[in-house]
């Protein structure tokens, strides 16, 4: 049995972790502490905790043995840093931090620690997507050229952050807007697909925008291009006003390609029968539980192994954020 703690539930998705911890019967969250006193007592009573105003009393117990950092992002260095010198392995919530610099921080803390550590980039866990990770790292593809990876939804159009969620559309507190919020997804799987076999990100183009003005001047949406060591260019773009459709997941090489769309996969190679460019039937990997889940079933037992994003992986998704946000000059 795991018993765990929410630190800070400033996040939109604490009150989906909060119900899902709800049917776990092997984790029992113990306490909550939030700044916002009001926030945190409701977030509390949801989780069937006790709420505290201080924090060193959910640091200082020892039955405690993970935390769930929900803040608004800018408040995760000091946290994290508290935390792990307490001990505590831990779920943060992306994206990690607001610059390059507080990632760096919060790394050499985990690291320093040797906590578990586990942010929230789901999309890892599709069976699409990690299909499309296996086939480029086999060579399938050939040599990879070109990725692109969009990530939206119409939260501006529709209000979502009016009120409650209102902090996100604060750039001192999230470190950007639509950009940074949904753009941290789809780089997440950009950098995960494409440093195993293009190297490292070494080049940064970038432009971002608004269109409603609803939340002042905050970035909506944008786009940016990273070149990487092998010379292979990925596009990552995300917005808050995109009002319906969704764009298609696409992964270049010079002996295949693969597109996917609206939950079907389009497959070419030389080197594969049957992938002819229509749509894919073949086996592929199996779904893996969602991130948050994932982090418990690890420190349950319940898979050891568990394939969790690692605090490096997590430091670099901010800094080339933060580097692509410069580049746009929006830093």
């Amino acid at each position: 049995m795991q018993t765990t703690a929410f630190v800070g539930v400033a996040h939109i998705h604490t009150p989906g972790f909060i119900s899902g911890l709800n049917k776990r019967d092997d984790v029992t969250v113990k306490a909550v502490w939030d700044h916002q006193e009001e926030r945190g007592r409701q977030r509390a009573t949801q989780a069937n905790a006790v709420f505290t105003p201080d924090l060193d009393t959910i640091l200082n117990d020892d039955e405690i043995t993970s935390v769930v950092i929900c803040s608004e992002t800018n408040r995760h260095r000091e946290l994290v840093e508290r935390a792990a010198a307490a001990g505590k392995h831990l779920f943060v919530e992306k994206p990690l931090a607001v610059s390059g610099a507080d990632a760096a921080a919060i790394r050499a803390a985990v690291e320093k620690a040797g906590v578990v550590y586990q942010t929230g980039f789901s999309q890892r866990s599709s069976p699409h997507l990690r299909f499309l990770k296996q086939e480029a790292a086999v060579g399938n593809l050939g040599t990879i050229t070109r990725m692109r990876h969009t990530n939206g939804h119409n939260g501006s159009l529709g209000g979502w952050f009016d009120t409650e969620w209102r902090w996100i559309t604060d750039k001192t507190q999230a470190g950007g807007g639509g950009f940074a919020d949904l753009g941290a997804h789809s780089l997440d799987i950009i950098l995960w697909v494409m440093r195993a076999v293009c190297g490292q990100p070494k080049a940064f183009a970038a432009s971002v925008g608004h269109a409603t003005n609803r939340y002042g001047d905050i970035d909506e949406y944008g786009a940016g291009i990273i070149t990487f060591e092998s010379g292979a260019l990925a596009e990552v773009e995300a917005s808050w006003v995109d009002p319906k459709l969704r764009s298609p997941v696409e992964l270049f090489g010079t002996r295949g390609q693969i597109q996917i769309a609206d939950g079907k996969i389009f497959y070419y190679s030389e080197l594969v029968d049957g992938a002819d460019g229509g749509e894919y039937k073949g086996e592929l990997p199996p779904a893996l539980p969602g991130a948050f889940d994932l982090f418990f079933d690890k420190l349950e037992g319940k898979m050891p192994d568990a394939p969790l994003v690692t605090i490096e992986e997590a430091a670099e998704e901010s800094r080339v954020m933060h580097e692509l946000y410069k580049a746009a000059g929006a830093a």
